[in-house]
């Protein structure tokens, strides 16, 4: 399952960035009161195109775009997914939800997770240290779960310490947002978990 992933990955993310609507929206305005180590992050997740899929879209007389009242609260626990559509045949390898926060493919459902500095849903009590390894190892808080796809964590890895550290700053300045998103699940969990 591994070398599928590691596939599926790149493919998801390079498919993803390419479809309608998928553009990388500004987290907002230069904030003056933010530092240059914030300000510095401020730009890398905005330019590595985070609220693409951590701020739930919406439609607008544009098209889809992120829902910055939502600005990078994940998957809205409001919306309760049905069984993904099946995509074993042809060239199809994933599905996303019309919010891009939700996702389904070979490895399972997953989620866009609460980015936000929300103490009970979110980042809150990540310390800086977590964030690093979380990763650098694609592992969730940098010890447990695998991150799932289409999450870029192999490419967001290569970013070196301070650009990690000056994201992780930044987004502990955006406005908490308490948003508990579901756990990813893993392909047999589907059926018995969504209807």
């Amino acid at each position: 399952m591994k070398s599928r992933l590691n596939f599926f990955l790149p493919v998801t993310v390079l498919c993803a960035s390419l479809l309608p609507g998928c553009t990388t929206t500004s987290a907002g305005t230069a904030n003056s009161a933010l530092s240059p180590k914030e300000e510095r992050g401020r730009y890398l997740v905005t330019a590595i195109g985070c609220n693409d899929c951590h701020t739930p879209f919406k439609m607008t007389e544009n098209g889809p775009e992120p829902d910055m009242t939502r600005m990078l609260s994940g998957h809205p626990a409001s919306m309760k997914m049905p069984r993904p559509p099946k995509l074993d045949q042809g060239p199809w390898i994933s599905a996303s939800a019309a919010t891009n926060t939700a996702f389904s493919g070979p490895w399972g459902v997953s989620y866009a997770a609460n980015l936000t500095p929300d103490l009970d849903s979110g980042l809150g009590i990540w310390t800086e240290d977590m964030f690093l390894r979380t990763i650098r190892t694609g592992k969730h808080m940098g010890v447990s779960r695998p991150i799932m796809p289409p999450m870029p964590w192999a490419a967001f890895r290569n970013l070196n310490d301070d650009d990690l550290k000056s994201i992780y700053a930044y987004l502990r300045t955006v406005p908490p947002i308490r948003n508990r998103v579901p756990q990813a699940l893993e392909p047999q969990e589907i059926e018995a978990a969504l209807h």
